[in-house]
Parts: C-alpha cells; structure tokens; sequence
C-alpha cells in the first residue's frame, strides 16, 4: 500500500503543475475529481484536463491533518464520513464554481451523488448511487424491476454457518455486501465448502484495513446462487438518463471459482447481435431500475441458461490502468482520445455521442498475483514487450511489498495492453507476453 501511495504522490504532483498552469490561464471549466489516493487514473485524468484546458479541483481520502502535504490543492475527505466531507467539498469550491462532477472508484461515488444534488449539478441521486454499492439492495432494485437475479439471502456475520449451509442450495456464491474487484467472492458447491468459504470471507471482514473502510456493510455476508454463463464487462455513458454503451469487453478465462480473479478484458466482445442487443437492453433496464440517470456506468453481466444477468452495475468509470485499452474518436481520420477525456468532455456538457470506439481490437491482462509474499522483482519484462502486438508492460507491484492473491488480496501484480486488427490475435499476445514473464517472490516473514 505504502508503494502505491507514493506512486501515486508522484502522479498527482505531476499533474498539479499542469493544473496550476491551466488555472493561470482565463477558464471557467472546473471539473470536481473525487478519488481515493491511490487511484492509478489520476494522472491520466490530470494530462486530459491539461490538453482541454480544464482546472481539476481534487477531493481525496488523504490526511486532513496535514497542509497539503502532496503541493496539489486537494480537498481532503473521508468517504465513510458523508455529513463531513460534503462540508469540506462544499466550503472548497466555494469560490469556485463547478462545471461538473466524476467519481474514480467505487467509495467516492455516493460522496459525488451528493456533491452534484447540493450544487445542482448533473448527476445520480445519493439513494442510487447508495444502491450500487450494496449488493443485496442492488439485487433488490433489479429483481422488483423484473430483471433475472439468482436467488439471495442475507446471512449476519454472527450467524451458525452450519445451520446456513444445511438449508441453502448449491452450487452457491459466498461475497461481501461493499467490497468490489472479486475481492472476498468464493464459491461452494456442498456444505462443508459453505462453511470454509463463509468462515474465510468472515476472517477477511475482521481485517483491520477492511473495518477501517467503514462501508457500514461488514457485518454481513451475501449468498446466492452460482450463474453459470459467459462474463461480460460493458463501459458505458448516461446522459440525463439516455445511454451509450462506449464498448462490451468479453472475458476469455472461464470464472468458474472457486474463486473469479479477472485476467483478461478484450474487445470487440464476440457476440452477435442478438446478443449484443440483449445485453444492452438489460443494462438499460437495471440503470433504470437503479435510478442512476447521469455519468459513467460500468457494468459485469454473465450471459447463460438464465439470460443476461447482470452481476454489478457500478456508477463509475472502469479502474486502474484498464482504461489504457480504450481510445475514442470523432471521426476516422481525427486523432483518437482517451476515456479519461471523452469524461471529461462530457462531464463539462460537451455532446460525445458522436465518439465511437476505435476499430482495432484492444485488450488488457491484470497479472494475477501467484501466491502470498514478499516480492522481489520480475524478469522478463523486456521479453514480454517484444510480443508482436503488444504496447506496453507496466509492472505495479513495488519490491518488499506484501503480495496477496484473491480472495483476500486486492491488487494486481502489473498490467500487460495489447492492440491489434483482431481480438484473438490480441488475447494470444497478451497470454504469451505473461509467459515470458518470471516473477520473483519471497516468503513472508510472519511476527510471533
């Protein structure tokens, strides 16, 4: 964590003097960027503002009590802390009037539903946003909608989990309510699995890092059925209710469990167009069911013997470098841009219903973490970036940082991208780019 912190210090720092340079020039576009620290798109965000001409003004989950310890003007606030940090937000641009409001991640986004109601400004209410952050509500909302969800329950931390896996139906998902990224997700397929799993997601909620995020949501555990079907990540874009799906990633890796650690995000997704058609008519149907009516949505749905179920459907933009995949344009010939400037075109009313994805295949591989352990550093690099096809190896992870892999773990080791004409020759560079890869990792030294 302490790495990533700093590499973000770095990112912020450097994009703040690009900011500082755009507020010196006559603007009157202020974009509200809430994020918390460590969050990889900052500085893709920051490049973006500085090509539009755009001033960021940053709210963040820093230390309050230090004086702007980054030299970037951010807000600081706490997400756990609503009443407290609207306040801080509100009091920051009081002087500064705002164009628009984005949310990086999944904690910031109710703080931002709030931000946009109080300031009048275009966006979800907090009720909808609430609801995308807990998912026996969001089931809720999607099934009185008549949308298909796998049966659920609700199952108290405290509860007799031998009594629980007697009576549920298998194979079932045990997951958090508030944690996102597949973190604390595991399947069981008979009771004495049920009580392995549920005793290994309780253990996970008893962290100490995970208390501190104060979702309000720890106490409990959701159990539902296991959906059989393809995965499907869809990046989209609402505008006071209308949407555009910006493109459908497909999955290759089967996310079978016991556990659904994400590797690759290719697309064009492989569908037909009655497939396509479904699954953008189901998103429509739970943005709706939702509420959520104005910014970023990005959505997993599986595709099976149920039809589209849709398993998340968050407020926010897709995270960490995978935005990298995507590039937009205009027109053919125009220079394509980044997700990160289609946003915040959109966010300060600029109509982007005419970008359309580039038409070239792109694809992202999230490195999966091996096991458990201290890491040492990686070979291979320059091999792996030698693949025909392949743009870029960003490797994340920091020496003597504490690796972790799913359930427990959430981060990735790095980020391998990867472009081409077709999306099988890029998933078949990314999967050798990784093999070229050796990854070195010492046991943990554990304190008695």
């Amino acid at each position: 964590m302490q790495s990533r912190l700093l590499w973000c210090s770095f990112a912020v720092s450097r994009f703040a003097v690009r900011s500082s340079f755009c507020s010196s020039m006559v603007t009157t576009t202020r974009i509200l960027l809430l994020s918390t620290t460590t969050g990889y798109q900052l500085r893709s965000f920051g490049d973006a503002a500085a090509r539009l001409g755009i001033e960021l003004v940053l709210a963040t989950d820093r230390c309050h009590h230090l004086d702007d310890p980054w030299q970037d003007g951010a807000i600081p606030v706490r997400f756990y802390d609503q009443e407290g940090s609207l306040a801080a937000v509100l009091d920051g641009v009081r002087e500064r009037s705002l164009t628009g409001v984005i949310a990086v991640g999944d904690r910031p986004t109710v703080l931002a539903a709030r931000v946009t109601e109080a300031l009048r400004l275009p966006g979800n209410s907090p009720l909808s946003a609430e609801a995308t952050r807990n998912k026996k509500v969001m089931r809720q909302r999607l099934s009185g909608a008549g949308l298909p969800v796998p049966w659920f329950l609700d199952v108290p931390l405290a509860a007799d989990l031998h009594t629980v896996g007697a009576r549920v139906r298998y194979p079932c998902v045990i997951k958090p309510l508030g944690l996102s990224g597949s973190r604390g997700v595991i399947r069981a397929d008979n009771p004495g699995q049920f009580e392995y799993a549920a005793e290994r997601v309780r253990a996970l909620l008893a962290r100490p890092d995970v208390r501190a995020l104060r979702t309000g949501l720890e106490d409990v555990l959701l159990v539902e059925r296991f959906i059989e079907g393809r995965e499907y990540a869809i990046e989209g874009l609402l505008t006071r209710g209308a949407l555009k799906v910006l493109t459908i990633f497909d999955k290759p890796d089967p996310l079978d469990g016991p556990f659904f650690e994400e590797t690759i995000y290719v697309t064009p997704a492989q569908l037909p167009p009655e497939g396509r058609r479904a699954i953008l008519d189901a998103l429509q149907r739970a943005t709706a069911a939702l509420g959520l009516v104005h910014g970023p949505i990005h959505a997993e749905c599986r595709v099976g013997p149920m039809g589209v179920v849709m398993l998340e459907v968050a407020s926010r933009p897709i995270g960490g470098l995978c935005s990298r995949v995507l590039r937009f344009q205009e027109e053919a010939s125009l220079e394509p841009i980044s997700l990160e400037e289609l946003l915040l075109r959109h966010a300060r009313g600029d109509d982007v219903t005419r970008y359309e994805r580039e038409e070239s295949a792109a694809g992202v591989m999230m490195i999966p973490i091996p096991q458990r352990g201290i890491f040492k550093g990686t070979k291979g690099e320059t091999a792996a970036r030698s693949v025909q096809y392949v743009e870029d190896v960003r490797i994340t992870a920091k020496p003597g940082q504490l690796l972790e892999p799913l359930p427990e773990g959430d981060s990735y080791l790095g980020f391998i991208f990867a472009r081409a004409a077709a999306a099988h020759t890029v998933v078949a560079a990314l999967r050798e780019a990784h093999q070229r890869l050796e990854c070195e990792i010492a046991p943990e030294l554990r304190v008695i």
